[in-house]
């Protein structure tokens, strides 16, 4: 019976650690194919308690042969993303210093060099989950009503008072469906280490389409603008953070004209060309990329072209646009990685600083699991750019700052 519940857990171990390199083709599917490179810490503990366990009866049984060959199996699929890791975050730090500069965090203050986080990969937080700190919470907030559809925002402030660089935060969810207290841990975590975060709302496709969205993106900015001092927040001082439709929104509503002055934006999966989106989408493609536009924008590209063009951040990138944080996953199947090196060959032709990160293992919304190396990955270097980009002064002693960087590495 130990021996069958073994061989049991171990295939369904297995089952699982296959996602981490078979593309989904089907919703189901990615949702496997999100999660399981960013459980692999648990994937990897799981299979080595099976295996040992069944590894003592191995020469007289055959159950016991096999589960120690599917918990091994499982082990060599889930211990790819932690083999990648390290060559990975060399070539993060390469973009980050060839986008930024070599001494980019030299203007940052030391006591926030402190307080960021001190390494690439915290291995607590692969089992318990990103530590999102302790931040101030105001839920539902008003900031426009448009339609008769009443708009909200989250704000997430740090616990101390005083005025703090502001994050405009904007959920993902093909622009159907989504709310303001998604993404609520790293908006928290944000909070909790100098920022405020306001995370708004937008109305959803297919009832309301393409440019609704950015009219209510702009109503938000507009909302913290005059608001925002309340909750300590510093209107000059304000970035952009998207993820997948989100990031779209994101995007263009720092770069379309009209656009209020932001200092950052940042995508993380963020659909970049939709027409090209269209014409050619993923390959297996488990969300129906097609239809996600279509009703979005309420046509196809030969349909409504402008309103094509008009969503596409693409479009902007002829001419200088604030510095942009681009972080994609080599295997998504919904929003390719492709379009975050096409977004950032424009920007840096026009001369705008844009940083390319693509994790290497991770699938679309990898983030989801917060405490994943893809997602800490990520939020060590996005740290560093909304450091750079909101909180550096040229009266900060560059000398300091990097006796505070060499103590923290």
């Amino acid at each position: 019976m130990v021996l069958r519940l073994c061989l049991a857990v171990a295939t369904v171990v297995l089952f699982l650690a296959l996602w981490v390199v078979v593309p989904p083709p089907t919703y189901p599917a990615l949702i496997l194919a999100v999660g399981a490179p960013e459980v692999a810490a648990w994937l990897m503990v799981v299979s080595v308690a099976v295996g040992l366990a069944a590894g003592r009866a191995v020469g007289r049984s055959w159950l016991a042969r096999l589960t120690v060959l599917a918990a091994a199996g499982a082990i060599a699929l889930a211990v790819m993303p932690f083999v990648r890791f390290p060559g990975t975050a060399r070539r993060f730090d390469v973009a980050m210093r060839t986008a930024l500069g070599a001494d980019y965090l030299c203007g940052v203050p030391a006591g926030v060099l402190r307080s960021m986080r001190p390494r690439t990969l915290d291995p607590l937080e692969l089992f318990a989950g990103l530590d999102a700190g302790h931040a101030r919470i105001t839920r539902g907030v008003r900031f426009a009503v448009h339609d008769g559809v009443p708009l909200t925002l989250d704000v997430f402030r740090p616990e101390r008072a005083g005025t703090y660089a502001s994050v405009v935060q904007i959920y993902g969810g093909a622009w159907q469906r989504g709310a303001p207290g998604n993404d609520s841990a790293p908006a928290a975590y944000l909070a909790s280490h100098g920022y405020v975060v306001f995370a708004i709302d937008y109305r959803h496709a297919p009832r309301w389409r393409w440019p609704a969205q950015l009219a209510d993106v702009r109503a938000a900015l507009r909302w913290i603008e005059v608001h925002g001092p309340e909750y300590g927040a510093d209107p000059e001082r304000i970035a952009l953070i998207g993820r997948s439709s989100g990031a779209q929104l994101a995007l263009v509503g720092a770069y379309a004209p009209g656009a209020p002055p932001v200092r950052a934006v940042v995508s993380y999966y963020g659909p970049v060309d939709l027409v090209e989106g269209y014409r050619h989408p993923p390959s297996p493609d488990p969300l129906h990329v097609r239809g996600i536009e279509e009703a979005f924008l309420g046509g196809t590209p030969d349909e409504v072209p402008e309103l094509y063009r008009e969503a596409s951040p693409i479009t902007y990138a002829a001419h200088p646009l604030p510095p942009t944080l681009l972080v994609y996953a080599t295997r998504d199947n919904v929003v390719e990685a492709r379009f975050g090196a096409l977004l950032d060959e424009r920007l840096r032709a026009t001369g705008t600083t844009s940083v390319l990160l693509e994790i290497p293992w991770s699938e679309h919304g990898f983030d989801a699991v917060t405490g994943g190396p893809g997602a800490q990955l990520a939020l060590y270097y996005t740290e560093r750019f909304l450091a750079w980009s909101l909180r550096s002064s040229d009266s900060t002693s560059c000398a300091r700052s990097r006796s505070t960087l060499h103590h923290l590495q």
